[in-house]
């Protein structure tokens, strides 16, 4: 029987699962060397860790590894439902937590070495902890993208550690799509409508994006705007997502609707939130996301050999 040591945590309600021990060896080699091992040898240990029966589509795993970088405390391999993520803001303040809960870091600043990049994160005296991303930019604006069934979408193009499709919500006063609100009540309709977006940027020439999000206007007192993001595995952020936060302020920053430091407060579509700011590296942005996790179990996953289902259900 395997034994693989997880606490998770929740992010703004989006679920965390850092690996403590008993996942895959990967060996030695550059974060991306090691990435590719772990998708090609033992992905078997993705889908046991985050899939059915063990885990669900809104997971996100964090496998922690030695980084090559020495100022990094930790390397860290985020993975979901349906593969692997350059990098995941909700994650590291998850990761952030666990590693305050495991008492191995106290508050203060931290590198931490991602596939994409190294990112510094700041655990703060209440807890909060403050990330700032790698490097993040818009890579096309005003794109127009002919959806079957739905018409025509605009949006942006961003890179944040991960690639996005940012539309503005609503974005066509003839569609029967803007009927719908950003809230909990739509969601499986925001799935389908982002869904067909995410298919139809792929198909026109953007086959990278693997993130929709739709933005509007700030629904509670406070917020600046309310976000839906659909993740690369057809789940929905219960965050305000971070990389998607930092995509948004890449776009503002481009646009010059959002000055260098100015804080910007994204919430999610129930309502938990971000406060972003950002600085800028020359046409680009280096944005940072602050939010607060919490640490919800310590656990052991068993594999039994006898389990048919030792390696998750099928994610067909």
């Amino acid at each position: 029987m395997k034994r693989i040591a997880v606490i998770d945590s929740h992010t703004g309600g989006e679920p965390t699962r850092v690996v403590i021990s008993g996942g895959p060896d990967l060996g030695t080699g550059t974060l991306q060397e090691r990435l590719d091992r772990f998708r090609t040898k033992h992905d078997a240990y993705r889908a046991a860790i985050v899939q059915e029966p063990r885990g669900a589509e809104v997971w996100v795993g964090a496998l922690l590894v030695e980084p090559t970088d020495p100022e990094c405390i930790a390397g860290v391999i985020f993975f979901n439902n349906v593969g692997y993520l350059g990098m995941c803001g909700h994650g590291t303040i998850g990761l952030m937590a666990t590693l305050a809960h495991l008492g191995r870091i106290q508050p203060g600043r931290y590198k931490i070495e991602t596939v994409v990049g190294v990112v510094t994160a700041e655990l703060e005296n209440d807890g909060q902890v403050a990330v700032t991303n790698v490097v993040s930019y818009r890579k096309a604006a005003g794109i127009r993208v002919e959806i079957p069934g739905v018409g025509v979408v605009t949006g942006d193009v961003a890179w944040s550690g991960n690639w996005f499709f940012l539309v503005n919500h609503p974005v066509q006063p003839t569609s029967p799509w803007n009927d719908l609100p950003l809230t909990p009540d739509s969601v499986e309709a925001l799935t389908e409508y982002s869904w067909k977006i995410r298919q139809a940027i792929n198909q026109q020439g953007f086959p990278e994006v693997d993130h929709v999000e739709l933005v509007s206007s700030g629904l509670t007192p406070g917020a600046d705007a309310r976000n839906f993001v659909l993740c690369p595995g057809k789940a929905w952020d219960r965050s305000p997502c971070g990389t998607g936060t930092s995509a948004k302020l890449a776009c503002l920053a481009a646009d010059g609707k959002l000055a260098e430091g100015e804080r910007w407060v994204q919430e999610s579509l129930i309502g938990s939130r971000f406060i972003a700011t950002y600085q800028r590296v020359g046409d680009q942005i280096l944005p940072t996301i602050r939010g607060s996790a919490h640490i919800i179990a310590e656990s052991t996953l068993l594999l039994s050999d006898n389990d048919p289902f030792q390696w998750g259900l099928p994610n067909d």
